[in-house]
Parts: C-alpha cells; sequence; structure tokens
C-alpha cells in the first residue's frame, strides 16, 4: 500500500516502528529488526526546571525534555540516565494503569523522547504499529489513534493485540497466550489471528508481586536493602558478618517516590538474580539438595539463599490466581472444538515467565489438569530477552509481512472516516 507520496508502508524504503507499551517498560523499535531499540522504564521522573529558557533562547539538546515556558517550570526525565540520578524534588509518575496508558500528557513526553532520542527521526516518516491489552477500553483506542495522527502525523497506524502477537512471535495463528507480566498475569485465547476477549481471564499476581514477597522475605530476615545511589564506598567482608560501607552526601529534598522506586529496582534486580521456581509445589528437602544462590546487597553485605528463594516463587502458582489456573479458565471458556487446538499451543511470555523452572512448573501442573482427550503442548522460545519482548517481535513479524501492507489505517483514510477505521480495521 503506497502512502500520500508513493512511499511503501513497511517496505524496505522506509521503517515502521513497533511500540510495545507495558507496566514495567515500553518497548520501541524499527519493524524487521529481532530487538527493540530501546526498552525505556514505563516511569517519568517530573521535578521543577532548574534554568527556564525564555521562547526566543536555544533549548540545550540534553536528554531532557525541556518547556521553554515559564508558568509550568516542569522538566521531564525519561530513561535510566536521567532517572537515576538524585535530584531535589523530583517525583516519579507512571502513565500506565490496569494495563493501559492512563496519563495521556506523560504519555506524549515518553513518545516525544521515542522519536527525538532514540528514532532520532521525524514521526511524520514512519508507520506506527501499537501492541494493546486485551481489555483495552474504546476511548483509550481512540485516543491513542488522534494523538499519532493529529500530533505526531503518523502516515499510517495500527494496532493489534499483545497476546495476538506473541502467538506470532512462536510461529503459530491459534495459541493459548499465557503472560506473565508486572502488574498482572493473563491467560487469552488467540484463534486464527484473533483473541477472543469474551474468554480471557487475568489476575492481579504478577512480577510486582513477587518483588514485594520478595521485600518482606529480607525485612523478616532483617536484611536491609540500601539503595546503590546511597552508598560511596564498602569493605570486603566475609559472608553474614556484618556490613562496613560509608554513606554518601545526598542532595536535600529527595522525594518518597523516587527513593521507593530505586529501591525497587533493587529488589528486582535481588529476584532476578535469586529467585527460581521449583518443578513441583514446595518442598522443604527437595528444595534444600539444590545449590544455593549467592547473592552480595549493595552495602557489601553477601550470603546464600537456599530453600527460600524457591519458597518465594510459591505465589505465583496460587490455586485461583496462579497461571495454570488463568490457562484451564481460558480454554473452559471457549468453544469445546476449539480446545484441542488450544490446549495443543500453549505459548508462555512476558518477563515473568523468564524465571528459572517457571515453563516446567507450567508444563508439569498443565498435565495434571488438562483433559485427557487433548494432546497437552506447552512453548515458550529458549532466549529470556524473547520471551520478554514477545509482543514486540511479533510486531516487528507482523508490520515487515507483505500481505500485511494493507490492512495499515492510512492518515488519508483517517481524514476521511474518522475513529470509526478503527473498529473498522482494528478489531
Amino acid at each position: 500500500m503506497s502512502g500520500p507520496n508513493g512511499m511503501l508502508y513497511g517496505g524496505d524504503e522506509i521503517g515502521a516502528l513497533v511500540f510495545d507499551p507495558g507496566h514495567h517498560s515500553l518497548r520501541v523499535g524499527y519493524a524487521q529488526e529481532d530487538t527493540p531499540k530501546a526498552d525505556i522504564p514505563a516511569v517519568i521522573g517530573v521535578g521543577p526546571a532548574t534554568h527556564i529558557p525564555d521562547a526566543e533562547e536555544k533549548v540545550p539538546d540534553g536528554n531532557v525534555t525541556q518547556t521553554a515556558t515559564k508558568k509550568d517550570e516542569l522538566r521531564y526525565y525519561i530513561d535510566v540516565t536521567e532517572l537515576h540520578v538524585p535530584r531535589p524534588n523530583m517525583e516519579v509518575q507512571t502513565y500506565m494503569k490496569d494495563g493501559q496508558v492512563d496519563n495521556w500528557d506523560l504519555f506524549e513526553k515518553m513518545l516525544d523522547y521515542c522519536y527525538s532520542k532514540v528514532i532520532r527521526s521525524p514521526s511524520e516518516h514512519h508507520p506506527a504499529l501499537f501492541t494493546e491489552a486485551v481489555w483495552t477500553t474504546r476511548p483509550a483506542r481512540e485516543k491513542l489513534a488522534e494523538l499519532l495522527f493529529e500530533k505526531y502525523q503518523a502516515p499510517a497506524f495500527f494496532l493489534v493485540k499483545n497476546a495476538v502477537l506473541a502467538a506470532f512471535a512462536n510461529g503459530k495463528s491459534t495459541a493459548l497466550v499465557v503472560d506473565a507480566g508486572a502488574s498482572q498475569t493473563s491467560a487469552v485465547p488467540v484463534i486464527d489471528g484473533y483473541a477472543l476477549v469474551s474468554a480471557a481471564v487475568r489476575s492481579p499476581v504478577g512480577g510486582d508481586h513477587l518483588v514485594a514477597q520478595a521485600k518482606h522475605m529480607l525485612n523478616s530476615a532483617h536484611i536491609q536493602m540500601l539503595p546503590i545511589y546511597s552508598i560511596a564506598s564498602k569493605e570486603v567482608i566475609r559472608e553474614r558478618e556484618r556490613a562496613r560501607y560509608t554513606l554518601k552526601t545526598l542532595p536535600a529534598g529527595l522525594t518518597h517516590s523516587w527513593q521507593q522506586y530505586m529501591l525497587k529496582r533493587q529488589y528486582e534486580d535481588f529476584v532476578h538474580c535469586v529467585a527460581q521456581v521449583s518443578e513441583s509445589a514446595y518442598d522443604e528437602r527437595v528444595a534444600a539438595s539444590v545449590p544455593a544462590a549467592h547473592y552480595e546487597f549493595p552495602g557489601g553485605y553477601h550470603q546464600d539463599f537456599g530453600p527460600e528463594r524457591f519458597k518465594l516463587t510459591e505465589c505465583l502458582f496460587e490455586q485461583s490466581l496462579g497461571a495454570p489456573h488463568l490457562v484451564c479458565a481460558a480454554a473452559g471458556a471457549c468453544d469445546a472444538d476449539a480446545r484441542a487446538a488450544l490446549w495443543g499451543a500453549v505459548v508462555a511470555c512476558g518477563g515473568g515467565a523468564c524465571a528459572g523452572g517457571w515453563l516446567e512448573r507450567l508444563s508439569k501442573e498443565l498435565s495434571s489438569r488438562a483433559p485427557s482427550a487433548h494432546r497437552l503442548k506447552t512453548s515458550a522460545p529458549p532466549a529470556h530477552h524473547e520471551r520478554r519482548f514477545a509482543a514486540w517481535i511479533g510486531g516487528s513479524i507482523l508490520a515487515s509481512i507483505g500481505s500485511f501492507q494493507q490492512m495499515w489505517i492510512s492518515s488519508q483514510e483517517y481524514d476521511e472516516g474518522g475513529k470509526g477505521q478503527l473498529e473498522r480495521k482494528c478489531p
């Protein structure tokens, strides 16, 4: 399909962009590539501007979006290099809520950053494909289309459900997609490239819940987690010996939201290094026979974690909230004749699915619950980044397929048919 000036969307001459907004981060990059160009935390630091340039004055082109108006003296800090600097009165806010964009002003700042600092190319040159959660509301979809066409002047736009893209990334058009995300875990049946919204189920148990459990576990063991930015130097000590470190002098007025955000990143690192899922329900004797994992905290204190690292992840497999229960509920909500195909293609994706042993545990629990008449097959890409970025990779594949090019909503169609085009072209 050629655009107004004869260019081919998604052809080799013009790069379509794929955006995959999530609760933990936003993935953005060019279609046809195998990994996103950037994976940006889904939070933005908002602080008072130190110097407000006059409208005529040249704004320095740093990593910071500066507003050149005197009335709302705010600066926005995006991405880790800017966010992780201790700044007085900088609040950390997120633009996501319940799996969809909630704060559009902040989300606009994020898109500005993506175009100017990541893609480094004008938005009017690139068709944009966005992923969305299955339960995204109609007003939110329309708002996104309006933003892309009217503010960013995108030549073409498309919206696809992330479960559909995750299935495509695994080479399937029919699958039962289990997405273990940061704020929730969901199971969505996809049949012939369409997500069955009515049969999709989700639970609030995700990566953030696991991080909260880790925090509780360390507090109970009286292990202090110090944020990395507060340590100036530390001494080498023996295992389980009391930490000896020197604290940095930090600027006054650091906000609670920023300190909590930085601590959360630290707990996430702990979970990433230590947490492990046991193959069957937690049994202390079996867990004790597995070698322990060693972890050193920012303050220098270090110790081995044994059975407790398996106990930590049990919350992900609770009876009524865990992934196995969601899969059974989603499959049960579909037509009986579609179930065999779904049970034969259970696809796992999302950051939570990267935990060691998670996929094996899911397969084992499902094999005891799946109907004996159906053959069960659970799969996930072997590489962790492919599980984490499954929806983005699916979008990258889709936007670069020749037969997809007539599917885009072009700016011309949007001008003629308005938001109604969304329901027609992106069900």
